[in-house]
């Protein structure tokens, strides 16, 4: 899923959006889809709407995947209706999530840590209401069939990356901590990248374990990955809940309804990954058409890797120790900058990046 690196592109949107003439500037809104009811896959009858406490627009991130799972367990099972909560999702965009929070056309989208922590640092008003995925399932890959058997054997080769800004600083940590020097060869291919490694035109990218590393073993491709937390690396919260701050201020009940069902909706996905997995493909017709299997073989994955709960079990929460772990080593790298395009001088308020105050 190309996002799951950071967009370094969002940095300029967020803060175009966010400056003087933003709303004569910002780009059109998208419109907006309601979503459906699978009723045969419920988990149980429709429950009956309440009264309306507001509107809800999520914009997602990249087309629909099991990183947006319990949006749509909640939805199909009616727990925002349920919760009074008139939920929108919008229609992937080119334009990032954190840019149309920052313009106001949409109330929440999907995010990542790093996203999340360059848009903020630029001005956007943007916070983390709950941790999605609470590890990184972000892995070094290379050809099982190569010779590259540790990190430090990555000197010298050839990485094809995506362009953002964060990617070859966290490859250089991880390389130094396994006694390598951290030099190699960048070419910047998207998502082509994966292909490249295939076809030995690479010698590694950097890989989404719960969608990338299941497809290329439905390929028949063999990887050897590393995680960047057996280096050293600070874990992180690879993909989160993203809202306009501004809206969770004056819309406080709302935003509880709102994070309380998608809560719901993910503790479903974590429980039952095949329902809920069904539900995400009933809820898409036609997208996961080219590889019926992959929801499901994906939806499995994060639930049985234990990223939809932390260590005590819950859903959604966030510490302070992982934002800051993470966002710091951007911080540390030079890679925030102002709402002026400069570089932060001193580290940003990490506890302003999150909140646990809407969790259920």
């Amino acid at each position: 899923m190309k996002r799951i690196l950071a967009a370094a592109l969002s940095i300029a949107v967020v803060a175009c959006a966010c400056g003087p003439g933003a709303a004569s500037t910002s780009p059109t809104a998208p419109t907006a889809v309601p979503t459906g009811v699978a009723p045969s896959l419920s988990a149980a009858a429709t429950p009956s709407p309440a009264a309306s406490l507001g509107t809800v627009r999520l914009a997602l991130d990249w087309t629909p995947n099991t990183n947006h799972t319990g949006f749509y367990v909640a939805a199909a099972n009616g727990w925002y209706d349920q919760a009074g909560v008139d939920f929108q999702i919008l229609p992937y965009a080119s334009t990032t999530p954190e840019a149309l929070i920052a313009a106001g056309q949409a109330e929440c989208g999907i995010s990542f840590q790093d996203a999340l922590t360059f848009a903020a640092a630029a001005g956007a008003p943007v916070v983390s209401v709950m941790a999605i995925l609470q590890h990184t399932a972000q892995e070094i890959a290379v050809l099982a069939s190569s010779d590259i058997t540790r990190p430090k054997e990555l000197d010298g080769r050839v990485y094809a990356g995506f362009g953002y800004p964060n990617e070859e600083p966290t490859l250089r940590s991880v390389i130094k901590a396994d006694g390598g020097t951290g030099t190699f060869k960048t070419v910047t291919l998207d998502t082509a990248a994966y292909d490249a490694l295939y076809a030995k035109r690479a010698d590694f990218v950097i890989t989404f374990a719960a969608w990338e590393g299941i497809e290329a073993k439905e390929r028949g491709i063999d990887l050897r990955t590393f995680k960047f937390g057996d280096y050293g690396f600070p874990d992180f919260y690879q993909v989160v809940l993203a809202c306009d701050g501004r809206w969770l201020a004056s819309h406080p009940d709302l935003a509880r309804a709102f994070v309380g069902a998608t809560v719901r909706g993910f503790e479903f996905a974590a429980n039952d990954p095949d329902r809920a997995a069904a539900l995400l493909v009933a809820q898409n017709p036609g997208v996961f058409d080219g590889n019926p299997a992959l929801p499901l073989e994906s939806q499995r994955f994060l639930a049985s890797g234990g990223y939809l709960r932390d260590e005590n079990g819950a859903v959604g929460r966030q510490t302070l120790a992982e934002w800051q772990g993470y966002s710091g080593f951007l911080f540390d790298q030079g890679l925030l900058a102002g709402p002026d395009g400069k570089p932060l001088a001193t580290a940003p308020d990490y506890q302003a990046l999150f909140t646990n105050d809407y969790l259920p």
